[in-house]
């Protein structure tokens, strides 16, 4: 998009294991980085303690009275909180909320509700089984409850395309602005670890690691499991009141490493997460790149992209490149800069890699670039 038709950043709302807001963003990206906390499994041999991102979403109750979230489950409360952060960081004015238009992108989706239902269902049976954990069992539970408490009245949509949720969603927000759909979209990725989500993540990978996440190591596994929640509100520029930075694409598709047609010059932020398999891929596609990742912040989820594009979005503003966390030990054929030099370039790419050949590519660029 080109003139009045660019699409404009204008709020940020991210919770996550670093903590809650930008304010809090900023500092786990400028080097103070909370450690992971744990999440305890019950397993056959005993309950097993695994090296998590866990998310606080006790500020809600800032926005959302105590009583009306009595019934509200985590991932729901994940996706409330990031969508009031985002509207109060853009100062977006309550009447101007029901003409929202709203997009959810979840890898997960509500996958611990459905494993609580189902267990509801199974112990208790068809009569007696829980009908909160099937309510909030639907996919589309969190996208639900964030426009009945905005009183959102625009289109509203739940994506899920696994690590390819958040291109995939945002090449949705991009039509609806295109074709003058709504003026504003409530764009958020919203992912919980839940007790199924941990459980499939031990089996498969093991309690490991016990030291931090180094994703540009590629000889080992350190990824860390994560959750949270990193909404976005997106603005066409005429209708826009500023912002940090505009969307200029966001695109998926499948294509043989190398050869991933990133756009050059600029910062390419890989959404590498610790994960041996995908690490080498990422290596292989930022050959020669100048490249950050800052997934050792917020740890391994399908939503992770999103947090990236904050953390683009942020650099975009301040004009300087964040230090990559676990970058010392890399092993990548790349550049990664330290932290507080020169963005260098008015464009930053966000890479996500999925399966043998797929990935997708979001752009942004300084608000004031053409």
């Amino acid at each position: 998009m080109s003139g009045t038709d660019r699409i404009v950043i204008e709020g940020i709302g991210a919770v996550g294991g670093f903590g809650c807001g930008t304010h809090d963003l900023s500092r786990a990206l400028t080097g103070n980085a909370r450690s992971p906390g744990t999440l305890e499994l019950s397993t056959g041999s005993g309950p097993v303690p695994i090296p998590a991102f866990r998310a606080d979403v006790s500020r809600l109750e800032e926005f959302i009275p105590v009583r009306t979230l009595r019934r509200i489950d985590h991932f729901s409360r994940l996706g409330l909180l990031g969508s009031h952060l985002a509207l109060a960081d853009a100062e977006l004015p309550e009447e101007e909320r029901s003409r929202l238009g709203i997009i959810i992108a979840s890898g997960y989706g509500a996958a611990g509700m459905t494993y609580a239902f189902l267990k509801s269902f199974i112990n208790d049976g068809d009569i007696s089984a829980s009908p909160t954990c099937f309510s909030s069992s639907v996919h589309n539970s969190a996208a639900a409850h964030i426009s009945i408490q905005l009183g959102a009245k625009g289109p509203n949509l739940t994506v899920s395309d696994v690590h390819l949720s958040v291109p995939s969603a945002l090449a949705t927000a991009r039509i609806w602005l295109a074709e003058e759909r709504v003026q504003r979209v409530l764009f958020g990725a919203v992912d919980e670890l839940s007790e199924l989500i941990g459980y499939i993540r031990y089996r498969t990978r093991g309690a490991l690691p016990a030291g931090p996440m180094t994703p540009l190591r590629t000889e080992m596994e350190t990824s860390i499991p994560g959750e949270g929640a990193a909404f976005l509100l997106l603005a066409r520029e005429s209708a826009s009141r500023g912002g940090y930075c505009s969307l200029d694409a966001s695109t998926t598709g499948s294509v043989p490493v190398p050869g991933c047609p990133f756009p050059e010059p600029g910062l390419l932020v890989l959404g590498a997460d610790g994960s041996r398999e995908t690490g080498r891929r990422y290596a292989a596609v930022a050959q020669n790149a100048r490249v950050a990742c800052y997934t050792p912040l917020y740890g391994s989820m399908p939503a992770g992209p999103a947090f990236d594009l904050a953390a683009g979005a942020l650099i975009l503003k301040g004009g300087r490149v964040f230090p990559s966390p676990g970058g010392a030990f890399r092993d990548f054929p790349a550049t990664v800069p330290v932290g507080g030099e020169p963005v260098g370039a008015d464009r930053i790419s966000c890479l996500t890699l999925a399966g043998d050949e797929a990935y997708g590519l979001t752009t942004l660029s300084r608000a004031d670039s053409q």
